[in-house]
């Protein structure tokens, strides 16, 4: 790309060099072709075009920096000078030379009468000073600019890239941080339910210790999972709730009303079941009767919304006192959704308390 962009370039500004001065001649009353006017500046153009990959190399691989720029100055002061020389060499081989001494042009490598090699260094030290600085601010220095400005850019977004990509493996690292924290939560609470019914019922307790593998062998399935569909975490969450009405028996009702077409949304993996499990746990294990537990799905055009009640005593604390949980919940639809997601919980009129999340709605 950057040989076809400087011959491209470098051609367009012969061209467009030779039409300017074959039309400034013509002003001027001189006889003139565009043919004739091109023929130098294509020459000097195809010079220019064949170095400049060179020099665009070399100023990407020796950028000037704040802590080099002393050296580095020096460094691009010696090639734009090593670049002005090789323009001369090749210049003053393929096309003549202006020639004071003889007024007119002449070869500065070969004889023109007897075509034999002749070094006329005059020429090529003339053809030097006329072109030096010129070929140094006018072509070394703006092809250098140019190739220093996209190197700096290329290691801006490389930085910008690095620096994503470091903020995404810390953000998986802290909602797996969170998610580790939940599962031993529900697993320590179930196991202590089980030690509980050891000494009353050990058939149940026998029932949840086989329920809780089966919801452990579901949880390593999903090992590193973020975020999952609903369908699966209402499986998920089904086989949780079988292990608590073991423990609840009759005492535990689940009314579910979950919209069709929320069931392939997407919703973070243990979303529901930490809800659920602090529903059950200060809502229906409060009560001296029957407690229900109310798990209901819907979504608007934008958001997804997860509430989870129950007709336990409510809330005694506010703002109310969060748990590891719900702490672990909210900080998990931080990270994952930013300010596009939102947390409450609340007493409802009818006694209990009732937890609404907010997502955003996609399948």
């Amino acid at each position: 790309m950057i040989w076809v962009a400087s011959f491209g370039l470098w051609i367009f500004i012969a061209f467009a060099s030779a039409l300017s001065m074959s039309e400034f001649q013509r002003s001027l009353g001189r006889s003139t072709t565009f043919r004739a006017e091109l023929t130098l500046p294509l020459i000097q153009s195809l010079i220019f075009a064949f170095l400049t990959p060179f020099v665009f190399n070399f100023a990407i691989r020796h950028p000037v920096q704040r802590e080099n720029w002393v050296r580095r100055s020096w460094l691009h002061l010696a090639a734009s000078m090593a670049f002005a020389a090789t323009h001369v060499l090749i210049r003053g081989s393929v096309y003549p030379v202006w020639d004071p001494d003889v007024r007119g042009y002449a070869w500065a490598l070969r004889d023109p009468q007897s075509h034999a090699l002749r070094i006329k260094w005059a020429l090529f030290e003339r053809l030097f000073l006329y072109n030096a600085v010129d070929d140094i601010y006018s072509v070394y220095l703006p092809i250098a600019v140019i190739a220093f400005a996209i190197g700096y850019y290329q290691r801006f977004r490389e930085r910008e890239l690095r620096a994503t990509q470091l903020e995404g493996q810390l953000a998986k690292a802290h909602l797996q941080a969170l998610k580790s924290q939940l599962q031993p939560h529900f697993l320590f609470n179930t196991m202590h339910s089980i030690s509980a019914l050891m000494h009353t019922d050990v058939a149940a307790a026998d029932k949840m210790m086989t329920l809780l593998c089966d919801l452990l062998r579901m949880s390593l399935e999903k090992t590193g999972v973020q975020v999952t569909t609903l369908n699966c975490e209402l499986e998920f969450l089904d086989s949780y709730l079988a292990i608590e009405k073991v423990r609840f028996r009759d005492r535990l009702r689940v009314v579910t009303n979950v919209s069709s077409d929320t069931l392939g949304a997407h919703v973070p993996h243990l979303i529901l079941q930490p809800l659920v499990e602090n529903a059950v746990r200060h809502g229906v294990a409060k009560r001296s009767t029957e407690g229900e537990v109310c798990i209901a799905v819907s979504h608007d055009d934008h958001h997804l919304y997860l509430r989870v009640k129950d007709d336990g005593p409510g809330l005694n604390e506010h703002p109310p006192k969060r748990g590891l949980g719900l702490e672990a919940t909210r900080e998990r639809l931080q990270t994952l959704y930013g300010d596009n997601q939102s947390i409450e919980i609340r007493n409802t009129s009818e006694g209990g308390v009732e937890v609404c999340v907010r997502i955003p709605f996609s399948s």
